[in-house]
């Protein structure tokens, strides 16, 4: 799994329970099945964006609230990546 999809998932986690909400609740309101929302907290599911759009509307925020919420300050979007290869070498 990657940081991104273990970090998002985790993301997801934090604000269904600051809204006081169980996976089902969380899966009602977003139009999702629950144990759906469990494999995206778990990381074990990697969310289409269709998926991630349907969740910040549940949370009402916006889109990149939950991909700039990390475990440790850090958006996800500035995290470096090893793998990350420039486009321009790819050619």
């Amino acid at each position: 799994m990657s940081v991104l999809v273990r970090d998002f998932g985790a993301a997801v986690r934090r604000f269904r329970e600051a809204s006081g909400w169980s996976q089902e609740q969380l899966a009602e309101h977003a139009g999702l099945n629950r144990s759906y929302v469990g494999e995206i907290e778990r990381g074990s599911a990697i969310a289409s964006i269709v998926t991630l759009d349907k969740l910040a509307r549940a949370f009402n925020v916006p889109v990149e609230r939950l991909l700039s919420h990390s475990s440790d300050g850090v958006s996800v979007a500035a995290r470096p990546h090893s793998t990350r290869v420039d486009p321009a070498s790819a050619r």
